[in-house]
């Protein structure tokens, strides 16, 4: 499936939801370094669009949760919850452009 740049996306981990823009998909899951875009996005984004007190909004504990199943990071590595902001963007900008069926739902309102 084609990402659309100007639909919002489920970004959906084991701990964390938030919402990415399909440009920001496109920018961050490019083939080589994909550093400054997500740099740049990581500053654009906003992390709590349903509030920090979501259940499953991305908060510095719950992004040291979600980044440390990767492994690709060490304990003090994800300390730094700037970096570990971009990260998340990083990764879930790939998990979508990967997915077959990346989802751009409306969110559900009570």
């Amino acid at each position: 499936m084609k990402i659309e740049p100007d639909k919002m996306y489920w970004a959906s981990g084991n701990y964390t939801e938030t919402r990415i823009p399909g440009q920001a998909i496109l920018d961050c899951s490019h083939q080589g370094q994909c550093d400054d875009d997500v740099a740049y996005w990581a500053t654009k984004l906003e992390r709590y669009p349903f509030g920090e007190d979501h259940a499953w909004a991305p908060t510095p504990e719950r992004l040291r949760q979600e980044l440390g199943e990767y492994g690709a990071w060490d304990a003090e590595e994800l300390q730094d919850d700037a970096a570990n902001w971009e990260r998340y963007i990083w990764c879930m900008c790939g998990q979508i452009f990967d997915s077959d069926e990346p989802d751009c739902s409306d969110p559900v309102t009570n």
